[in-house]
């Protein structure tokens, strides 16, 4: 109860200089959210710890704190050798990915948005509202080791032997299950739920009725079915997307989702995780899209977070996530010939 009555009390203060007059309604009366929307923003999830409880920044503050973020790189328009050569063979040594730094895009490919989301005409320091510090509230013991075997496979560094042999208990590569969702395509980065920012596709499409209410992600092309008014399904029926359901207050579109699994879309998130969302419309068209967290076994503590969704015109497309398809086969061979070369050392 509490959790809700700050975030009802949020949104409200958020909302409270924004008039209505202009909402596009279906035929029953309802704000009409249907459309595209772009949720890339600079904003961070969690504040910069060194701003403290501070929950606004001016507009010079945000200017400088643009330049200095990191995601406005300035090779987006460096044309690649033709003539280079392949990378070194086990990688250039970098370790961000895993996999040794073997070549990826430059940041023409990097879409997270170009500006700081603004609620209310107040630029935020950060999308997490509550708690005060606008950041994730400690994971529990079980949380963490749930974080640390998702992204085993991520952060497993890559010296070209089976290092992991080293250690007790299973590997990184073991099999396909012991990669991330999001390495195997079927969920992840920032898709969610909830829908948070990412370093590019940020798009989303909503197609609305008044039984259902559809929201396609962009990033690993999932769509979100939401029952309206309706009622949760048997615990025992989990889904990787977890079980929505909507209903509206007022111009607020409300989803409830349960049932999830135990792999969620949200890093740390666990099938206990409960999840409630709010869709508000602004008069210029745009989304504000709020959301509290709720998973007692992953996090010591609920917490929220509210930025806008940027109406547009552009459609969403395609996002063929083909690399953990099609390489999945090859990173586990490869794991194998290692391990092959361990035992024949005798290690």
């Amino acid at each position: 109860m509490r959790v809700k009555l700050i975030a009802a009390g949020v949104l409200g203060l958020l909302l409270s200089s924004v008039g209505f007059a202009e909402i596009k309604r279906t035929a029953s009366g309802k704000p009409d959210l249907s459309g595209f929307y772009d949720s890339g923003t600079l904003t961070p999830l969690n504040r910069p710890e060194a701003l403290g409880e501070k929950q606004f920044m001016t507009p010079a503050e945000a200017e400088q704190f643009k330049k200095l973020s990191g995601l406005l790189a300035s090779d987006a328009d460096e044309i690649s050798d033709p003539n280079r050569s392949a990378p070194p063979k086990g990688g250039d040594g970098q370790q961000a990915y895993g996999a040794g730094g073997v070549g990826g895009y430059n940041s023409f490919w990097v879409d997270p948005g170009s500006d700081l989301s603004q609620l209310d005409g107040k630029i935020r320091t950060s999308i997490i509202y509550d708690p005060a510090n606008g950041r994730q509230p400690p994971l529990t013991p079980k949380g963490m080791r749930k974080m640390a075997s998702t992204f085993s496979s991520f952060t497993h560094v890559n010296d070209g032997t089976a290092s992991w042999l080293n250690n007790d208990g299973p590997g990184p590569f073991d099999g396909p299950e012991s990669l991330a969702l999001a390495e195997r395509c079927l969920l992840g980065f920032s898709a969610g739920p909830p829908s948070l920012p990412g370093l590019y596709n940020n798009y989303k499409r909503i197609v609305q009725t008044d039984d259902h209410v559809m929201i396609l992600l962009e990033m690993v092309h999932d769509a979100r079915v939401i029952r309206m008014n309706s009622t949760h399904g048997p615990a025992d029926n989990r889904k990787w997307l977890g079980d929505a359901i909507g209903r509206w207050e007022g111009d607020t579109l409300v989803v409830e989702t349960t049932n999830f699994r135990e792999d969620t879309g949200l890093y740390g998130g666990d099938q206990n995780l409960y999840l409630t969302e709010r869709f508000t419309p602004l008069e210029n068209g745009d989304l504000l899209y709020d959301f509290t967290v709720q998973d007692d076994t992953a996090w010591t503590q609920p917490w929220s977070g509210a930025y806008v969704w940027k109406r547009e015109q552009a459609k969403v497309y395609e996002y063929a996530c083909h690399e953990g398809n099609y390489a999945m086969g090859n990173i586990l061979r490869g794991a194998r010939l290692l391990e092959s070369e361990a035992q024949a050392a005798g290690k």
